[in-house]
């Protein structure tokens, strides 16, 4: 593990020398040649890189620049999940904002949809909206129907936000839990998707779906929930193509890490799942794994459940943006510096590289 950590911290420093040289040589000759193309002196060494970093600042720091925002009046947005996490603070801060929200709940009866309810807000209806359920589907499709203002103009957003969540090695999870996992993140998401997208196509309006960075880069112990979000990436992109022609606008967003913020994830809920799945693997697995080292892989996710951010208004601000925007971006990625960095380390270098680096 000592020779692993020094290997990393080498190529770490070794990538940061061959940026740096790229930089100092290669990206002053490139300048070089665009200014004499241009009719301009040509740039020095020190130009060029204060130019660089100047850009990576102003992408990183400098707030998202206004793209026009739709009127708000009038309009309705459906959000699934709204028992708890982002698709509860969501249907206060739209309903904050004077859209007509259809929230729904996995339990109508539950904590989080007795809540809003006590708004007593006729802006602010709560659904009972299991998304894997297609009777209660089909009755959500009829109930916002009958409570839209003019069903004739549609309906102007659907944020598919409805998830769950869970960790393990590959060969210490079973069949049905995948199966699970992809049927609330991915297949519950295209049934309410394809069920109002006649709403959404009237309104020219938008889909919003909620992936994850774990929908961009695979990690270990996460791959139920990797592989349910890849999915989620490829329908939107897939989606996206298809609505273009009917002025229907589609983002994903990709949230970072925000199980402090959410509670997805608690170590007690990482305590039960680590007793189920060394229980339920076959004896050959928990032979050749070894107790020791399942239990270190435990004690990691559960020291993940007291990281990443606190607060969850970037997730909100983003979905926002998405639904408001005149021009919305096609993938939002509400996540801290190092996650974002180490997105695009995951999706644009060799593999071989990003293994090393992470892995």
């Amino acid at each position: 593990m000592a020779a692993l950590a020094v290997l990393r911290g080498a190529l770490l420093v070794g990538f940061s020398v061959f940026l740096t040289l790229v930089l100092g040589f290669g990206l002053p000759s490139v300048l070089n040649l665009f200014a004499r193309s241009c009719g301009f002196p040509e740039a020095s060494v020190t130009e060029c890189i204060v130019l660089v970093y100047a850009l990576f600042v102003l992408y990183v720091a400098v707030p998202r620049l206004p793209r026009g925002t739709v009127k708000v009046d009038g309009k309705a947005v459906l959000i699934t999940g709204c028992d708890s996490g982002f698709g509860h603070a969501l249907a206060k801060h739209l309903h904050k904002l004077g859209f007509t929200v259809f929230a729904g709940c996995l339990s109508k009866d539950g904590e989080g949809a007795k809540v809003l309810e006590n708004l007593h807000s006729e802006k602010l209806k709560v659904v009972q909206l299991d998304v894997c359920n297609e009777e209660q589907v089909s009755q959500a499709v009829e109930f916002v129907k009958a409570n839209l203002e003019d069903p004739e103009k549609g309906l102007w957003a659907i944020v598919n936000n409805a998830g769950i969540s869970t960790f393990g090695e590959v060969e210490f999870t079973t069949m049905e839990t995948y199966k699970q996992v992809a049927e609330v993140n991915l297949w519950g998401m295209i049934s309410v998707t394809k069920a109002f997208l006649p709403f959404i196509r009237r309104a020219k309006g938008r889909v919003v779906n909620l992936a994850s960075m774990y929908g961009r880069m695979g990690n270990a112990l996460r791959s139920p929930y990797c592989v349910s979000k890849y999915g989620v990436e490829a329908f939107s992109d897939c989606l996206r193509y298809e609505m273009k022609t009917w002025g229907v606008k589609v983002s994903v967003i990709e949230p970072g890490n925000f199980i402090v913020a959410t509670g997805i994830l608690t170590r007690d809920i990482v305590t039960s799942t680590a007793e189920k799945l060394w229980k339920e693997a076959p004896p050959g697995v928990q032979e050749d794994y070894g107790k020791a080292h399942f239990d270190q892989h435990m004690a990691l996710m559960r020291s993940y459940c007291n990281s990443g951010q606190r607060e969850i208004e970037p997730v909100l601000d983003d979905i926002t943006d998405a639904i408001t925007s005149k021009r919305p971006y096609t993938r939002y990625n509400p996540m801290e510096p190092h996650w974002w960095i180490r997105v695009q380390v995951m999706t644009h270098l060799p593999g071989a590289i990003s293994d090393l680096l992470y892995f």
